[in-house]
């Protein structure tokens, strides 16, 4: 048998450089946790203090706390009468509600030039939810010009008066650097004071700060106890980072129905990102019964609130045909929204679409590698692998054997094993490296170990042949008849001859043993495979 150019035919994985248009699609639901994976991540980089954007599900911003405490003390209409008299003669309360009434217009028009001017003169007589709202209209430029050291400045005041919402509005600002020097300790003093006052929103970034080691040692456990008082009061947020923490296991046993639990009291409240990831736990039957129909509603609700993840698992649904009919314009109408906003797998998906043109269409490979570039440079494994497909049969690109392997060589450090097969290829052809049969063997190797067909077959040739190994029957026949259960098995007669012909060099004995040893291989496999 020859070790050579010849092996590559029996390769079940190069079918990927021209596989039918389904492929690429189906992947997607057997990879939801990448999404849910990539939520974490987006998270954890971006977490203290807790400010998504409207359209994530939250709306959270500095200082934002303070208006829903206050608003319990806004004056009713008919109280805006007296309110001004007592602050024409000075009360400083009734100067501060006054100023709640110009900036939430009740009994009066809004005006929140007026508030500032009310709120000075309350705070000026050292009024603390006077101070506060001072400092919030200075950091939102509501009646005043923008100026973030004249919001901490007021909000400094407040805070040593003892003023919750003050606190954690001044410890996001020396979190963020904002109107003062960053520091995360400063930052993670006022966070406690506040919290231990029992502001959720306070308790929620004290979590953060434990979650993500920021002023203070890193420590999962407190974090999930902060998180958890903030989310016994209903911040959504806080139920949705203590659902992530549950189903991560993170700091709390890990329990996949306690996080189904508090991820649908975050999406009750309208957050996206639990929407998103009750839809997962649908997807994949984590915590609930599985229902991908249900997966759908819940993807599709946290989509139109514009979150990216959900819209590519959308988009995955609907080319699958999972949970929605299948409906491949649909499924790229949604992958091309999430793609837009910069998530990586929607990126790799459209370019597949691009790729790989269905219904007549002709393929369009510059568009397609133009997509698996934008989501190959932020790290994703499978447009990596494919922009190699792209350099190495010249498809949108020039054709460059070296840069192909470039590619295969960044999805192969992530543990890809297709692209570990494919490097492991180019070193035996010696293509876009110099020819080396031991390092073809180190590639293949990965690959094989984590259940790659055409890696193990590759194998099983090297040690028949010895070349870049050790010549090894028994080695031989054991690679050779994986890959015959994993790969193509009885349909490919190349890789049931290779088994054949190591199996003939084999004592009986021998051969019994190896089997026995294939056999606990592929127990082992399917239990690795099956927690996934």
């Amino acid at each position: 048998m020859e070790f050579g150019l010849a092996l590559l035919f029996s390769f079940p994985l190069v079918v990927a450089v021209d596989p039918p248009p389904d492929v690429p699609v189906t992947v997607q639901w057997d990879n939801v946790r990448t999404q849910v994976q990539s939520e974490r991540d987006r998270r954890n980089a971006t977490t203290l203090p807790a400010q998504e954007t409207e359209a994530a599900g939250g709306q959270r911003m500095l200082g934002g706390e303070v208006a829903a405490s206050a608003r319990d003390r806004s004056p009713e209409d008919k109280d805006v009468g007296a309110l001004t008299k007592a602050a024409n003669q000075g009360d400083a309360d009734a100067q501060y509600r006054l100023g709640l009434a110009y900036a939430e217009a009740k009994g009066v028009a809004q005006d929140q030039a007026e508030a500032v001017r009310w709120w000075r003169k309350a705070a000026d007589q050292g009024n603390a939810w006077a101070q506060t709202s001072l400092g919030n209209a200075y950091d939102h430029a509501k009646g005043v010009q923008k100026d973030c050291a004249e919001a901490a400045r007021w909000w400094k005041k407040a805070a040593d008066q003892g003023n919750a919402s003050a606190q954690v509005s001044l410890g996001v600002a020396y979190y963020y650097g904002r109107g003062v020097p960053q520091d995360f300790a400063e930052a993670l003093r006022w966070f406690r004071k506040s919290a231990e006052q029992g502001n959720a929103h306070a308790q929620l970034d004290l979590g953060n700060a434990y979650h993500d080691g920021r002023g203070v040692r890193q420590d999962l456990a407190a974090a999930v106890r902060w998180y958890k008082k903030a989310a016994e009061q209903g911040d959504p947020l806080a139920q949705n980072y203590l659902g992530d923490s549950y189903f991560d296991g993170k700091g709390v046993r890990q329990d996949n129905a306690e996080a189904v639990r508090w991820w649908e009291k975050s999406a009750d409240q309208g957050n996206a990102w639990a929407r998103n990831s009750l839809g997962n736990a649908y997807a994949e039957g984590k915590g609930v019964a599985q229902d991908r129909a249900q997966a759908v509603r819940w993807w599709k609700e946290a989509a139109d609130q514009g979150n990216a993840d959900a819209q590519s698992n959308l988009g995955g649904a609907y080319g699958s045909g999972e949970g929605v009919p299948q409906d491949r314009a649909e499924a790229l109408r949604w992958w091309k929204k999430a793609a837009d906003q910069g998530n990586a797998w929607a990126q790799f998906q459209v370019g597949c679409h691009f790729f790989w043109s269905s219904k007549g269409a002709p393929p369009d490979y510059a568009e397609a590698v133009r997509w698996w570039k934008k989501a190959a440079d932020q790290g994703e494994a499978w447009a990596q692998f494919s922009l190699g497909i792209a350099h190495s049969d010249g498809k949108g690109v020039r054709q460059d054997n070296a840069e192909a392997v470039r590619w295969w060589k960044k999805a192969a450090d992530q543990g890809h094993a297709g692209a570990q097969n494919m490097v492991g290829n180019r070193y035996c052809e010696g293509k876009g490296v110099p020819q080396d049969n031991a390092e073809a063997v180190r590639w293949w190797k990965r690959a094989a170990d984590q259940g790659d067909a055409g890696a193990q077959n590759n194998l099983g040739v090297a040690y028949f042949t010895g070349k870049g190994v050790s010549q090894n029957y028994a080695e031989a026949y054991f690679w050779e008849n994986l890959a015959a259960a994993l790969g193509k098995g009885g349909t490919d007669k190349s890789v049931a001859s290779a088994r054949d012909q190591a199996a003939a060099k084999l004592s009986p004995a021998t051969l019994s043993a190896t089997q026995k040893r294939c056999r606990q291989w592929l127990e082992a496999f399917e239990k690795r495979r099956a927690q996934k």
